[in-house]
């Protein structure tokens, strides 16, 4: 029997169906491109594709920028994508639908596009957005599904308010329980969005991604769904290692339990506004589960626990993931600096042993070892005041 979709669509709202609005009909349509196209950015792609060439509100086409690599075959690959109507090298065997048209010129892909979708590495975003300053549409709106963040001088800065800072558009976020290759097959599948104020922006990007297997829930709390999505990633890491050292599933669940702890505790410190009921949605606890089972966080941290911390994680994503990028190393890197930074090294015992083990300061049996050290929380409820 189908999972029944969750009436609930955020919190003390209407229901969001897929038929768009009305208002959206008389007005001006409304053109998609996805600023990405590696696996996760070519499902979006096929989601969105398959919603626009129905939806009246929006022209059929939906542009995918390629950043342009030449297969062993020699051919370029956005001509492959064109020709064959499937990303061959990042998702092979799966149609993006023939209204999805892949451009290697980022600029070009941007130009008429009044609907952003971002879903790259989180360690390309700065440099993207500096190629699309003053290229975009004033009336443009953006989304992003990316998992990172980056850490500057002043403290880390979300995903989404980077490319809002440097591009001038409002930047929506798409985080859950999302592995792309069974979302590619359509087993059923949630995700969340996060927003700002803009209500009627978010339901769009509902209606866009939402079928009858993938389905979307608005939340207006932009910084917690993207921070779940992001710091999801290095408690995976810490869940590959536990399998990696076949330490059984008691351990596992404890590691993710800790870890689930930490990921609201880091969240409310940064931001007061995140929303204890966000770690319940999509992007907070199910995203979590996913990712520790069967994300490629777990898969290379689990190769590296079993050579004994004697490969690299560099080395291992090369040859386990095909090109893709793994998240947990550098978002735990980016975590540390801000956790080190404000001396609260001590109250995050698991995201710090996922860094040292991860740059080889301590072996992957460390990260049961650190529960020796019991972290001082100290922090009242629903507060990111530091006592």
């Amino acid at each position: 029997m189908a999972p029944v979709q969750d009436a609930r669509h955020g919190e003390g709202s209407p229901p969001i169906t897929n038929n768009g609005s009305s208002q959206e009909q008389l007005h001006k349509k409304y053109r998609v491109t996805v600023v990405g196209s590696g696996n996760w950015g070519s499902i979006a792609a096929k989601l969105l594709a398959s919603n626009t060439i129905k939806l009246p509100a929006f022209h059929d086409e939906v542009r995918m920028w390629v950043y342009e690599e030449t297969l062993p075959t020699g051919q370029k690959l956005t001509e492959a994508i064109n020709r064959s109507n499937e990303n061959v090298k990042y998702l092979p065997g799966i149609k993006l639908g023939k209204n999805v048209v892949a451009d290697p010129d980022l600029e070009h892909a941007v130009r008429d596009a009044n609907m952003l979708v971002f879903v790259t590495p989180h360690q390309f975003v700065e440099g993207i957005c500096k190629r699309l300053v003053g290229k975009t549409r004033g009336d443009a709106e953006a989304i992003s599904l990316i998992k990172g963040m980056e850490v500057k001088m002043e403290g880390p800065c979300m995903i989404s308010t980077l490319i809002t800072e440097m591009l001038g558009i409002n930047c929506c976020v798409l985080m859950g329980a999302n592995i792309a290759n069974e979302i590619a097959v359509e087993k059923f599948s949630e995700a969340t969005v996060g927003y700002r104020e803009n209500r009627e922006v978010a339901q769009r990007w509902v209606r866009l991604f939402s079928t009858h297997y993938f389905i979307v829930t608005p939340v207006q709390d932009v910084e917690g769904v993207e921070l779940c999505g992001t710091l999801k990633n290095v408690v995976a890491i810490a869940a590959g290692l536990v399998d990696g050292m076949d330490m059984g599933n008691n351990t596992k669940a404890a590691i993710m339990r800790i870890g689930l702890r930490e990921m609201r505790t880091f969240s409310k410190l940064m931001f007061s506004s995140v929303k204890d009921s966000t770690f319940f949605e999509s992007c907070g606890i199910a995203d979590l589960i996913t990712t520790c089972l069967g994300g490629r966080n777990r898969k290379v941290a689990e190769a590296y626990a079993r050579s004994g911390g004697k490969r690299s994680f560099d080395e291992l994503e090369a040859e386990l993931l095909q090109g893709q990028k793994l998240q947990g190393v550098s978002t735990a890197k980016e975590v540390y600096e801000v956790l080190s930074h404000r001396g609260w090294e001590e109250l995050f015992p698991l995201f710090t042993t996922v860094h040292e083990i991860s740059i080889g300061r301590l072996p992957p049996c460390a990260i049961v070892e650190y529960s020796e050290h019991k972290p001082n929380f100290s922090l009242v409820e629903g507060s990111a005041q530091y006592y």
